[in-house]
């Protein structure tokens, strides 16, 4: 993206109809750090890769508790996400102390959309940087919603953000049929090995209890938990006795790109002839099998 006339105010339209500095506030979410979400008919999964700004620096949290029964998972700028948190944490309270209930989720999530679709409107603001992964359980069961910096929100039985996310979203578009009736441990294996994808293809970034956040929330009246550093270790190690996709890519191309291996005789060559004689039986010598370039080229 570059700048042009019509990115310097939220307010103004460019001729193709769009708004750039939404498009830039979208943009930030795919600079973000990857966060992969799944969902059974009893518990929702949160994963996320933490980034370090040094080797000397603390992580950036990317897991918000927000009640017992709602966890976030953000990609995208990280100060925008806690804004967001603490609005959605003082929404649920709320809520709780007027009607002595736990907050619906899709309402909180409906809530969030409405406070970002404001920032695209108004000049004065600027579109939040970041989008959210909300996974929680209400009455009605598990729910897992993304929301967007445009206002937008959807939900999902899987879902991937961030950073190479498209790799972990090819991997759950093959297995999310079968996380439906999924125990909790599987649908935590099964959010690793997403969240893994993202990283496959990447040269400096190895997935590691060290970089590896997981949150979990189910119907069972437990609240939320956070996994972090050792709790994290027996699902990365896991990890080892499964190829990743970008492995098994690797391996289909070495085979392509192997070179065929040549006949020792042309197909189009004769048979041998038996001694004493011709192949056909006549006194005419046999002819002489084709040269290895001739070979090749009938190949």
């Amino acid at each position: 993206m570059f700048r042009n006339q019509y990115d310097t105010d939220i307010t103004t339209y460019s001729p193709q109809g769009r708004l750039h500095q939404v498009e830039y506030a979208m943009e930030a979410v795919k600079q973000g750090s990857a966060s992969v979400g799944v969902r059974s008919k009893t518990h929702v999964v949160l994963a996320t890769l933490k980034r370090f700004a040094s080797e000397l620096s603390g992580d950036q949290k990317k897991l918000f508790a927000i009640d017992d029964h709602v966890v976030i998972a953000i990609s995208g700028l990280t100060a925008d996400a806690r804004v967001l948190s603490r609005y959605m944490r003082t929404e649920t309270q709320h809520h709780k102390f007027m009607y002595e209930e736990p907050m619906p989720v899709g309402r909180l999530v409906l809530q969030v959309a409405d406070k970002c679709q404001i920032s695209t409107q108004r000049a004065s603001k600027r579109p939040f940087g970041v989008g959210l992964l909300v996974a929680g359980v209400d009455e009605n069961g598990p729910h897992l919603y993304q929301t967007c910096p445009s206002g937008n929100y959807f939900e999902y039985l899987a879902m991937a953000i961030g950073a190479r996310s498209q790799s972990a979203k090819t991997y759950l578009e093959r297995t999310y049929t079968t996380l439906a009736d999924a125990d909790v441990e599987a649908l935590v294996q099964a959010a690793v090995t997403a969240l893994r994808e993202t990283v496959a293809s990447s040269k400096d970034t190895e997935l590691s209890a060290k970089n590896t956040a997981i949150a979990i929330v189910g119907s069972d009246g437990a609240p939320v938990r956070i996994l972090e550093n050792a709790a994290v270790q027996p699902y990365i190690d896991a990890l080892d006795s499964t190829p990743s996709a970008a492995d098994d890519d690797d391996d289909d191309e070495d085979e392509a790109d192997a070179p065929a291996a040549t006949p020792a005789v042309a197909p189009d060559a004769p048979a041998a002839a038996p001694e004493g004689g011709s192949p056909a039986g006549g006194d005419a010598p046999a002819e002489e099998p084709p040269a290895n370039g001739a070979a090749d080229m009938q190949t």
